[in-house]
């Protein structure tokens, strides 16, 4: 949905006007809160609704999601960690503003990881050059804010990073969809501060507002789509969430220099073909 957010709402409904009088409307969306729904309907004219009866069923198969309860200082050392030790074809990582994904991008190029970056503050063309070098493998890890939430199938991310909590279950649901697309495996995992909220500028300075703590917001994701997100343990197989695990398991068990690097050739070119 881009109706959630104001820049993009008035875009929506200039495109909106330019269109004929006369014309059907269809919408759909994994989700729809209350306040989406009215603006929704300012598009329709008395529109049919079909929604799903048990929302629980909201969940997303072949997908393996933890936790990691930390302070906000830890995130960092602990995001170098987790990439440095996980197995990914692409990843994902969402934060709540874009100074933060602006900042965090800094750190990972700096860190020599390749890492890219797409927020509100990007204008359009921006924006699409970003998305179309992350789809096309020229980078492999992406930071961004909620505008990467919903609606961007890229097939090779298998592992999204809530390194910022979102404020309620449906934006959590479309986050961490980003990984195991297409019925794939995949990984999501969530970083819980153990910091005290703090609220922030306007939405039009680029800031939030935090509503509940971190982990009240787990609580919920929990409840509601009745799923069990376990603590992040010490090691994760990677074959339960990577696809290219068993080629990698044969590199390492080669003996010969020469066949290894020829095999390791190989995946490259299969991964990018994937």
């Amino acid at each position: 949905m881009l109706t959630d957010r104001v820049d993009m709402r008035k875009d929506v409904q200039e495109i909106f006007k330019l269109t004929p009088h006369e014309k059907q409307v269809q919408m759909f969306s994994a989700t729809l809160s209350n306040e989406i729904r009215s603006v929704a309907k300012l598009f329709m004219n008395e529109p049919k609704e079909v929604f799903v009866d048990d929302q629980s069923k909201l969940t997303l198969h072949g997908l393996q999601q933890y936790f990691v309860k930390l302070t906000e200082k830890e995130k960092n050392k602990k995001l170098i960690s987790v990439l440095d030790s996980l197995e990914f074809n692409q990843v994902v990582i969402f934060v709540k503003s874009t100074q933060r994904a602006t900042e965090l991008n800094r750190l990972l190029s700096d860190s020599s990881f390749p890492s890219i970056c797409i927020h509100s503050n990007l204008s359009q063309e921006e924006r699409i050059k970003k998305y179309q070098a992350f789809k096309n493998f020229e980078k492999r890890i992406l930071v961004a804010t909620d505008i990467f939430g919903r609606g961007i199938d890229i097939q090779r991310v298998n592992i999204v990073v809530n390194y910022d909590m979102p404020d309620e279950p449906d934006q959590y649901l479309h986050r961490v969809g980003r990984a195991g697309r297409f019925g794939t495996k995949g990984l999501a995992i969530s970083f819980i501060s153990t910091d005290a909220p703090v609220g922030a500028a306007s939405a039009t300075r680029g800031g939030y507002e935090k509503k509940d703590t971190d982990e009240k917001v787990l609580e919920m994701i929990q409840s509601r789509f009745e799923v069990q997100v376990k603590p992040l343990p010490s090691s994760i197989d990677s074959t339960t969430y990577s696809k290219n695990s068993l080629l990698r398991m044969l590199i390492l068990k080669c003996n010969s220099d020469c066949l290894r690097n020829e095999i390791n050739n190989l995946f490259l070119i299969l991964l990018f073909l994937l």
